[in-house]
């Protein structure tokens, strides 16, 4: 079978380090796994490939011009007809794979066009959380790409309920979308669920977690909640445990956490990695006693934490804010604690339930890991999508 995967997004750097970066990598290497012929066109590459990939086609897009919101929107919107041009001088493909974004339509209209399956995966309500957090020019254009594609799919991938319900605001959208959660790469992180594994075996020996480290991995963004995990650990240190906190990942909230952790007097005690690079990943998962995904309450919760699979897959145990769907993802005292969001407090106290318990801490990472395993993998979501597919081409002839 021979797929194009687009990736339209200038945001998205296909072989960076952000999570939409890993989400893009790691699709395409279950592509290769199954013996796709797999051709990339994206926007912006950000680097090299890693090695998987070095040996897969790749076409760059149009370059977009680094100026104001609307001239880049404008730019991106006429863009469209080149893409479907370079899609046609590629030759033949059977599947169109096309990562959602704001203004692109040429993935979807052209394989409406030419009889193959096409496929969206849809990441985020992206018009509503451009208009939240950024600038949405032409808001109308936006729309109306996003019913363009929505209805030239055969399928749609949401990759949590929350866009699953998004999407279905739009009519045309009903009845195509499928729920595909994010996955991870088990074999990466498998010394780290090792190393982790025989730490926690040590602390159940001794009886305690002496100097625990508490870690967050993720991009460092207001909706990711990381400055009440801050406070937390502040509450943890004035309880008198010699925690140290590991922020592993770069952000806009860099500063403001950092000159937090400074008033709090704290700043020898924290370790800020800045950006790593997907295959450092689970290296440093494996410096973490504890990890945490502190998401605050929001209205809508679309996100498919790729964070929790990756502490999963590291075999940790995990502390999670119970909102949106996370209730579903971890099964609380079995592979992760939940706890309410926005409370400082109550993170405190789940950290500190795991801190005294040791036994509880290593049978928490067991069982994450296990989870990982039988549901999680990459290579799973990859066979649910080429599943979807194959239903889609059946139909069509």
């Amino acid at each position: 079978m021979r797929v194009a995967y687009i990736c339209a997004d200038p945001g998205i750097p296909v072989f960076g380090t952000k999570g939409a970066s890993v989400h893009v990598q790691e699709v395409i290497k279950g592509m290769l796994q199954k013996g796709l012929d797999v051709t990339l066109f994206a926007q912006r590459l950000g680097g090299e490939p890693p090695e998987e990939l070095k040996q897969i086609s790749v076409c760059v897009l149009p370059t977009l011009p680094n100026s104001s919101s609307k001239e880049r929107a404008l730019a991106a919107l006429e863009a469209n007809t080149q893409i479907e041009k370079i899609l046609m001088e590629e030759g033949k493909f059977d599947l169109i794979y096309e990562r959602y974004s704001l203004w692109s339509h040429a993935g979807m209209s052209f394989a409406k066009k030419h009889g193959c399956v096409g496929i969206l995966e849809v990441n985020a309500p992206l018009i509503e959380e451009q208009k939240k957090h950024r600038e949405l020019p032409l808001e109308e254009e936006a729309q109306a790409v996003a019913e363009s594609v929505f209805a030239n799919a055969d399928a749609m991938i949401a990759v949590s309920p929350g866009v699953k319900r998004y999407l279905e605001t739009f009519e045309k959208a009903k009845e195509k979308v499928h729920v595909i959660a994010n996955g991870v790469a088990l074999s990466r992180f498998a010394k780290a669920a090792a190393d982790n594994s025989q730490r926690l075996s040590q602390f159940v020996e001794q009886d305690e977690m002496k100097i625990p480290t508490i870690g967050f991995l993720g991009t460092l963004k207001p909706w990711h909640g990381v400055s009440i995990l801050v406070q937390a650990w502040a509450i943890l240190r004035q309880r008198g445990y010699h925690a140290r906190l590991l922020i592993v990942g770069d952000g806009p909230q860099y500063q403001v956490l950092n000159d937090e952790i400074e008033q709090l007097g704290l700043l020898e005690h924290v370790h800020f990695t800045g950006a790593v690079a997907p295959d450092s990943v689970p290296e440093w998962l494996a410096k973490m006693d504890i990890a945490v995904a502190p998401y605050p309450s929001m209205e809508q919760f679309y996100f498919s934490p790729l964070k929790i699979y990756e502490y999963m897959a590291a075999g940790l145990p995990i502390i999670a804010t119970q909102v949106g769907h996370l209730d579903s993802v971890i099964d609380n005292g079995y592979n992760g604690v939940l706890i309410a969001p926005d409370d400082p407090s109550k993170m405190a106290d789940g950290i500190e339930e795991i801190f005294t318990d040791p036994v509880k801490a290593q049978q928490l990472g067991q069982n994450a890991r296990f989870t990982a395993e039988q549901y999680h993998s990459w290579l799973s979501v990859v066979e649910r999508i080429l599943a979807i597919a194959h239903s889609c081409r059946s139909k069509k002839s």
